[in-house]
């Protein structure tokens, strides 16, 4: 029997609600007071995936709150809208319904890409971005038409999203273990721990999660040939105007370090690069002490270009 939303109410020390915004409603998990931090997750996950930054924010003066992506967890999952452009708005949407006017925008995987488009779309909204594990968009693009034998050959899975209907099957099959080889096979030996990836497991078999994230996949990949992607690629060639952080784990396979490591040329403000040896593609996850650190010093860092 498929689990149902309460599956992703999971209990620490945040609270939860529901937060509409542009006639959707986002499930959020909040804590701390101060400065807004928005935390986007990526894929095949759900706001879980911030739970250790949902304790050292916090702790550091800061008001977190991580969402459940359009199609994830206990948010609507409406048919369609998985196109980076509504996905930002939905984001800058969610902040105001916060009650604020920008925050800083700390996004992995799809929520970093999703924090790009941001800070280009509505960049009043983006105060801090901070990317892990997620190259610039164009650079992305860039690198799976210039680099076939490296990222491309690593987006191979990427490629078979595009089916239909299969891929979805294929998740969520044998209580999702799929998703369990995912998340094994991008990140450093030995995380996730059995209770990790069982939690994402069950929360990714809540009925049309695995649908609506694939659709990220597909939008992303069916856009390229057609004009709103030729929109969004001229849209986002305006420089980042908020000062970005880009952090990414050396044994990440699914997106080369190489490949995000170009993006600071889509950055007119304070830019900082960190390679985290020993991490894979969720570093925030697999090394979270490591990543704190650097995320809560740049932070505070006034001048966060270094």
């Amino acid at each position: 029997m498929a689990p149902d939303e309460s599956a992703v109410h999971i209990e620490g020390p945040w609270t939860h609600r529901a937060v509409h915004a542009g006639g959707t409603r986002f499930h959020v998990v909040e804590a701390g007071e101060g400065p807004l931090v928005l935390l986007l997750h990526g894929f095949p996950q759900f706001w879980w995936t911030w739970r250790h930054q949902l304790v050292s924010l916090p702790a550091a003066g800061y008001r977190a709150v991580a969402v459940d992506l359009r199609g994830y967890g206990g948010s609507d999952k409406p048919p369609r809208g998985y196109d980076l452009p509504t996905l930002a708005a939905d984001a800058t949407g969610l902040i105001r319904a916060l009650g604020e006017t920008g925050a800083i925008v700390v996004g992995h995987d799809w929520g970093g890409l999703l924090a790009w488009t941001m800070a280009v779309l509505d960049p009043k909204c983006v105060r801090r971005l901070v990317a892990v594990s997620a190259p610039h968009p164009l650079r992305l693009r860039n690198a799976l038409l210039t680099d076939p034998f490296g990222q491309l050959r690593a987006s191979r899975r990427t490629f078979g999203f595009q089916l239909p209907l299969l891929p979805e099957h294929r998740l969520t099959r044998q209580d999702a273990a799929l998703v369990g080889r995912l998340l094994e096979e991008r990140s450093r030996p030995g995380w996730p721990e059995p209770a990790e990836s069982r939690t994402y497991r069950e929360a990714f078999r809540i009925p049309a999660v695995a649908h609506c994230a694939l659709e990220y996949h597909r939008w992303f990949g069916r856009s390229q040939f057609r004009p709103d992607g030729r929109r969004y690629a001229r849209a986002m060639r305006t420089e980042v105007e908020a000062p970005t952080l880009q952090v990414h784990g050396a044994l990440d396979p699914s997106v080369l370090p190489r490949t995000a490591q170009g993006s600071s040329r889509y950055v007119a403000a304070p830019y900082r690069w960190r390679l985290f040896e020993g991490a894979g593609h969720f570093p925030h996850e697999e090394i979270p002490d490591v990543f704190d650190t650097e995320l809560l010093g740049w932070l505070t860092d006034p001048e966060p270009d270094r």
